[in-house]
């Protein structure tokens, strides 16, 4: 019989309940119980949803990340973060965020953060040393798993594999991380004995290092690791991938000496899958459902494929999603306002897990037994295929009619560096981002507007307003170059993609980023064009207020791509180029209206990458044209700006200038500026901003400590190509933070002009 299971579920909870439990905790409006409870409900219901499951996961739950979690179940979270004490949520948050609730005083450097593969989730970083050991605590599994137990789930933990987790930290030193294998495979023992004695049979080790480019020393560790090395404590070992194809690496996975394997067939095909099946594993599970992507599955065409193979491998077989579902929405039902026709393609987590089970049904009990959900199913695709919602012959002949010059500026950024001297600005020129604090009560008139509670003359009053107190904001503090402070955007795409044709939105489509930061993924599903500006309204209002020159703010083509749902019935570069002519008329409309520097952001432009290094070029020669194409149909008097957060950018230096920004700004702080050790070796052509704090932390930057960074980075760049900025917009934050920071980093660039002046 096939059975089926899921590798994860959505921790947030259906209506994020679990982002306003940890913000209220936070803010010291509730307690720890407070929290604890919230999610010992959520678990409860994820659990319950999963309960007919042959197998259900315990230990996806986090209260932020889960490799964070794995730090903290192997007892190597940071030791600034250990050392002041408190419990254990208080030592987890302070890793995570740079602070505890209970701690007063400036806090400590939170972990870096950097993006989970090609996924738009983030991850905390762990950090190793030479003489980091591992002290492995499991109560945070064991209590997770009483409580799965109680409810009467089939239990099956979920642990970061050793070789992944390994792969995915820094050193600190000049040790290398591989050496701790022998330290780290100890604590592994440890940890699935307890597992064991706790009364689980199965536990899922995700490997999701295997599906990337790995060299050779890699590849061995993980040979050596999972030839026999990895400890037998009486548990069956499901060792997982996924996210792409294994390739080279899939005899690592057919040799490994594990019960099941896993491997995700949406991305990595069915010839791996059958060689897979043809070893001797006792369990093949096959993720046949996208865990990535909002797509209904073809089941029918599914049941083509796997009928075959459950008829010639009977119990091996397991099915499951292609990931863990927490990259996609939690329940579709909760869409009651969501066009029908569009909707009836959908599935989100609830509903992938019923696909399973169809599936399930259909190869247990043949095809008449679910005979109505197939039919349904064949329906709702054949209605997608057929709808003239989703091509536009225009859209479709204009990408068709794209000529070379249009992916060009006019002249060199030498040439276009003297025009720009015209804005006067100064050496060392701060400025910030894109956005500003957004109060309660900004969010409320956005809200009330949308409901139509109260009439647009209301609503643009409210935004006006906060626009003018931006602008005051930054002429008190001295900043150099502006925003207006998007107090109309809800998000970075989904503001965009709200005046887009082709896409569509819902209520309560949310998925977790980090933390309790969560991101609702507008959902393209048919050609882009812009019908009218987007944002040249509130950025001339916010030029008219002040003599400074004002950023026009926009999200790049490739952002808008990769942070949505994509439509999976054309290449993503047909989409994005589609994207990009719809952004380039929206940079023309700025420059008409008299904007002299414009921020296209593009800090997704990294985790679009493929996954294996030799699919990389393709990729990025069609997302810098993207870009290209959007920012170069303006005068060498207009400043372009690009912007990068969160992702390690050294690998594709190259194609980061060959996007051409008259400036650039990543994220740095962080890292203490190690991200810029590339120019050490690159001589990046343009001006760049590296950001000099953390905006993801509550904690006030010191004046001392942003300089101590600008210093850092005039090592490798040339002072006059030097901007000072933070990492991020300042969305998040609140003004009682966000103004004494800001002051802080214009003194620091006041004290750079006066020491690098001569």
């Amino acid at each position: 019989m096939t059975k089926i299971h899921s590798l994860g579920y959505p921790r947030i909870g259906a209506k994020r309940e679990l982002k306003f439990a940890q913000e209220a905790y936070w803010q010291g409006k509730s307690t720890a119980e407070d929290l604890l409870n919230v999610a010992k409900e959520i678990r409860k219901i994820n659990w319950t949803e999963q309960k007919d499951f042959d197998l259900v996961p315990v230990g996806d739950f986090s209260f932020y990340d889960q490799v964070l979690d794995m730090s903290q179940t192997l007892g190597v979270l940071p030791k600034r973060a250990t050392d002041l004490g408190g419990d254990d949520l208080d030592q987890f948050f302070r890793a995570a965020r740079g602070r505890s609730p209970k701690d007063s005083g400036a806090g400590v450097a939170a972990s870096e953060m950097v993006k989970w593969f090609n996924s738009n989730y983030h991850y905390m970083v762990p950090e190793f040393h030479c003489n980091t050991e591992f002290t492995p605590n499991t109560e945070r599994l064991v209590a997770q798993i009483k409580e799965a137990e109680a409810l009467g789930v089939a239990i099956k933990p979920v642990l970061i594999g050793p070789i992944s987790y390994l792969w995915l930290g820094k050193e600190k030193d000049d040790c290398s991380r591989i050496s701790l294998l022998t330290k780290i495979i100890p604590a592994y023992g440890k940890i699935l004995a307890d597992l064991k004695e706790a009364g689980a049979d199965w536990v899922q080790i995700d490997e999701p290092v295997l599906v990337m480019s790995l060299d050779e020393k890699w590849r061995s560790v993980f040979a050596t690791t999972y030839g026999g090395v990895f400890p037998d404590a009486g548990l069956k070992v499901l060792l997982t991938t996924y996210f792409g194809a294994l390739k080279e690496n899939l005899e690592l996975l057919q040799n490994a000496k594990v019960q099941g394997v896993h491997i995700d067939v949406v991305n990595a095909g069915w010839t791996e899958a059958e060689s897979l099946l043809k070893s001797d594993k006792e369990i093949v599970s096959l993720g046949v459902i996208d865990g990535r992507n909002i797509w209904k599955a073809d089941l029918n065409a599914l049941l083509d494929k796997l009928e075959p193979l459950a008829k010639t491998y009977g119990d091996k077989l397991w099915l499951s999603s292609s990931s863990s579902l927490l990259h996609v929405p939690v329940d579709l039902d909760l869409e009651d306002s969501l066009d029908a026709e569009i909707k009836s393609w959908f599935a989100f987590a609830r509903q992938k897990l019923q696909e399973l089970r169809v599936l399930r049904k259909a190869l247990n009990e043949g095809r008449a037994a679910v005979e109505a959900e197939l039919s349904a199913n064949a329906v709702a695709l054949q209605g997608r295929r057929a709808s003239t919602r989703v091509n536009n012959p225009a859209v479709k002949s204009r990408v068709a009619g794209i000529t070379p010059d249009m992916d060009k500026r006019a002249d060199t950024y030498e040439t276009r560096a003297a025009a720009q001297k015209s804005l006067n600005l100064p050496l060392f020129p701060t400025t910030t981002i894109g956005s500003f604090p957004q109060t309660a009560e900004i969010r409320k008139y956005r809200s009330d507007f949308k409901k139509g509670l109260i009439d647009e003359a209301t609503y643009k009053a409210a935004m006006q307003a906060d626009i003018k107190q931006c602008v005051e904001i930054q002429e008190e503090l001295g900043i150099d170059v502006f925003v207006h402070g998007e107090a109309e955007r809800n998000d970075m795409v989904e503001y965009f993609g709200e005046q887009l044709a082709g896409y569509v939105f819902t209520k309560f489509a949310w998925v977790q980023s980090y933390g309790s930061r969560c991101v609702k993924p507008p959902i393209i599903y048919g050609d882009i064009s812009r019908p009218k500006a987007m944002t040249v309204e509130w950025t001339k209002y916010a030029q008219s207020l002040t003599s400074k020159p004002m950023k026009g703010m926009l999200t790049g083509p490739v952002t808008i791509l990769n942070w949505s749902f994509v439509r999976d019935d054309q290449p993503r570069s047909a989409t994005c180029n589609q994207i990009a002519l719809a952004i380039r008329d929206e940079v023309c409309d700025l420059e008409a209206a008299g904007v002299r520097v414009i921020q296209i952001d593009e800090p997704a432009i990294r985790e679009g990458l493929p996954l294996k290094r030799e699919d990389w070029q393709e990729y990025l020669d069609w997302a810098v044209k993207a870009f290209r194409i959007s920012v170069c149909g303006v005068k060498n008097e207009t400043q372009i700006h690009t912007h990068m957060c969160y992702s390690e950018f050294n690998d594709i230096m190259e194609s980061i200038a060959a996007m051409d920004a008259d400036v650039i700004t990543i994220e740095t702080s962080r890292s203490d500026m190690k991200l810029l050790e590339a120019f050490e070796t690159f001589n990046y052509p343009n001006e760049i901003g590296p950001g000099v704090y953390d905006i993801h932390s509550p904690n006030v930057p010191t004046v001392e400590n942003m300089v101590d960074l600008m210093e850092k980075a005039a090592k490798r760049i040339p002072v006059e190509r030097l901007w000072v900025n933070p990492d991020c917009g300042l969305k998040t934050r609140g003004w009682a933070e966000t103004k004494p920071a800001l002051k802080n980093m214009v003194d620091a660039a006041k004290e750079l002009r006066s020491k690098f002046a001569k």
